[in-house]
């Protein structure tokens, strides 16, 4: 099949030029179905000085799924699940994770990915990846043994620990910066059912709840990975509650029951279902574009605990969600993938929800919520940024990272052609 080109006005053309959250008017859009379809869109591009932005599962927080006269590449074709062996998985880039998990749940294999069935393959992988089983089998990137990549000049090469290894270290974890990767050769791992839990705690508790759930955490078995959920008042009718998602790599409702004694527990549900099962759908009202913005923290102190539950309330419509990491991801080194930030002991995110003309008057306090919280936190995950600016890229990638990418960057894309992400320039 050639390389089909949509132009504006052409069918199809409105269905594809926006994103999960974001809008987009590309001059052209090239839907790729081979790698050789990426390196001819690629060359057109630099013909025609178009700006790239290249889309898997179109769910990049700060809309670089598309753009605004530029060229996007559609990788949605390339979506083929192929088992290669054992435990030995191909996936093409723009295959969605639900329909990764489907197609190896039947095979008794499960690779830990995102947390929604329609976020992309490609986006996810050369970011991170802390999925439901992180603790337990490390971030999806560190299933990665190989990967087939298009560089700015066309060229398609194999990365691997044998092959062009610079390269197959930065893309795990650099983002898009050094080239396309039209399919990962990923190690997948013997995991069926899943003992998924979700927790929701009276507000009044929260300080009790963040807490023990911190210390329980921390001597917690690999196989638990939980999720902590601070949300805001929807109306009169929808007061703040705690939440916690937790999923054990197991069927073993005993293993989440610590879980739903933290506090006044207002509801509760423990559910053993295959891993594929536990992926929801994504979904977002109408008209909104959260603000996203995350930093890890080496140690969840009293004192960070103290300082978020004094300013959260500050911003209304913002969600916060800790995520306890560590276990697996931990004992990958630091050094060995462009992903870095190993010793974390959780994630820290907030989503300011709602409109762009909603976000304008709570932006100042937003920032100063921001302010209180930096000094407690150290490193940021790429993938969770909705706004990237040079402190989050620094947050992303230490001094020794980002100097390691920029020698990578200069040999594989010195035009710096793969602009379109969280972007950092070629070593001079």
């Amino acid at each position: 099949m050639a390389l089909q080109m949509i132009r504006p006005g052409d069918e199809g053309y409105e269905q594809l030029r926006d994103t999960f959250a974001h809008q987009g008017s590309p001059a052209r859009i090239a839907r790729a179905a081979t790698a050789a379809d990426v390196a001819e869109a690629i060359a057109l591009a630099g013909r025609e000085g178009l700006p790239i932005a290249v889309r898997s599962g179109g769910h990049s927080a700060a809309g670089l799924s598309t753009n605004d006269g530029g060229l996007v590449i559609d990788l949605s074709p390339m979506n083929a699940v192929e088992l290669l062996g054992d435990d030995l998985v191909r996936v093409g880039t723009g295959a969605h994770w639900g329909d990764v998990a489907a197609a190896l749940a039947p095979h008794g294999l499960a690779v830990s990915s995102g947390d929604t069935v329609s976020v992309g393959v490609g986006g996810l992988l050369l970011g991170g990846g802390i999925g439901w089983m992180v603790r337990k089998h490390g971030l999806a990137l560190d299933h990665v043994v190989a990967a087939e990549v298009v560089t700015a000049a066309g060229d398609i090469v194999r990365a691997s620990a044998e092959e062009n290894p610079d390269l197959f270290w930065a893309i795990r974890g650099g983002g898009g910066n050094l080239g396309i990767v039209t399919s990962f050769e990923l190690r997948a791992t013997r995991e069926s059912d899943i003992t998924f839990a979700r927790a929701t705690y009276d507000a009044a508790d929260t300080e009790a709840v963040i807490k023990g759930w911190r210390d329980l955490m921390r001597t917690a078995d690999d196989g638990l990975t939980t999720t902590l959920q601070l949300y805001p008042a929807f109306g009169e009718d929808m007061p703040p509650t705690v939440g916690i998602l937790a999923a054990y790599a197991g069927a073993d409702p005993a293993a989440v029951e610590p879980l739903l004694g933290l506090g006044k527990l207002l509801d509760s549900e423990v559910t053993v279902k295959p891993y594929a099962e536990v992926l929801e759908e994504a979904a977002l009202v109408p008209g909104w574009l959260p603000i996203v913005r995350n930093r890890f923290a080496d140690e969840l102190t009293d004192e960070l605990v103290d300082d978020l539950l004094a300013w959260k309330d500050r911003v209304p419509m913002m969600y916060v969600e800790l995520r306890a990491v560590g276990g697996a991801m931990a004992r990958v080194p630091a050094e060995a993938t462009a992903f870095a930030h190993r010793d974390a002991e959780i994630m820290l995110l907030t989503v300011v929800l709602g409109s762009p003309a909603d976000h304008v008057p709570v932006r100042e306090e937003f920032e100063a919520v921001w302010r209180v919280l930096e000094p407690h936190t150290s490193g940021a995950y790429v993938n969770f940024f909705s706004e990237p600016t040079q402190a989050d890229l620094e947050a992303a990638y230490p001094a020794a990272t980002r100097a390691r990418l920029a020698a990578v960057k200069a040999a594989y894309d010195p035009a710096n052609l793969f602009r379109g992400n969280v972007n950092i320039l070629p070593a001079e």
